[in-house]
């Protein structure tokens, strides 16, 4: 009974998800409008610091035990994880900003992976194909959870995904096997967990108050990942680029809300036909 509580909130609960929600993602929107060459990822950190700050919140990445920044960036090959520093972009580098705010006890998750502007077309249009096939399987496991009946069948709808973009592009997409998306609420990571691929056991039910991050994590080829001497990043062991979209859903009596998107998700989810409501 203890377990159930925990996966589902009351009304008030999802409520108060709402602001967290929207700190976390007007903060990955300071860093999308500083991503450009020459840039340092430690400034694209301090750029969401300062908003997450400025809106009464703190970065719950923060209180995660040895880790001191409000973001993870990974570049290139890296895929998770990355720590902010003097790293210098470069035209054409593909980066995963991740960020989360705490408000009022409550939290919220988000992901975004971007393309440096000014890159030779034949790097930036694979790696720009990367990130859309990422962020596409997002949604598709987004829409699913509209009417999914176990939490499973979001991870079903993520490989689907990319599977049938692999298939059009000719392309072996990789999807990370060990690290996976996960319940969120008054901590950044609750149960349960949120697989972004097939699995046998399809979990808990899915009904209203339950609240999940989904954040696909894909790469250009094996999945087989290794973490850095910094005890943090996640890098492919095959040198393949990654890619890292994630939103915060809350699941109500009047349907989903995304959480860490400003319209709800209205704009991702019109092609499948989803329209997000507001926790009432």
């Amino acid at each position: 009974m203890g377990l159930r509580r925990s996966l589902y909130k009351t009304p008030a609960q999802l409520r108060a998800m709402v602001e967290p929600g929207l700190i976390t993602a007007a903060a990955l929107d300071a860093v999308r409008e500083l991503i450009a060459p020459g840039v340092t990822t430690a400034e694209l950190d301090a750029a969401a610091s300062a908003v997450i700050t400025a809106r009464g919140a703190e970065s719950n990445f923060q209180l995660v035990r040895g880790y001191r920044h409000t973001t993870c960036i990974s570049v290139n090959d890296q895929v998770v994880h990355g720590i902010p520093g003097e790293r210098v972009l470069e035209p054409g580098d593909i980066v995963s900003i991740d960020a989360g705010a705490q408000f009022k006890a409550w939290n919220g998750d988000s992901a975004i992976t971007l393309v440096v502007p000014g890159g030779a077309p034949d790097v930036v249009a694979p790696r720009q194909r990367l990130s859309d096939v990422t962020e596409g399987s997002l949604w598709a496991g987004i829409a699913a959870l509209a009417s999914a009946a176990r939490v499973g069948e979001v991870g079903d709808a993520v490989q689907g995904s990319i599977e049938r973009a692999g298939a059009a592009d000719g392309v072996s997409y990789g999807i990370l096997r060990d690290y996976v998306g996960h319940g969120i609420g008054r901590r950044m990571h609750e149960g349960p967990t949120v697989f972004n691929y097939r699995v046998a056991d399809l979990g808990p039910a899915v009904r209203p108050g339950l609240c999940l991050a989904i954040e696909p994590m894909v790469t250009s080829g094996s999945d087989e990942t290794f973490v850095e001497d910094d005890d943090w990043t996640v890098t492919t062991v095959d040198g393949s680029d990654g890619a890292h979209w994630e939103h915060s859903v809350a699941v109500h009596e009047g349907g989903i809300w995304v959480l860490t998107a400003a319209d709800g998700g209205a704009a991702g989810l019109a092609p499948y036909g989803v329209t997000p409501t507001p926790p009432a």
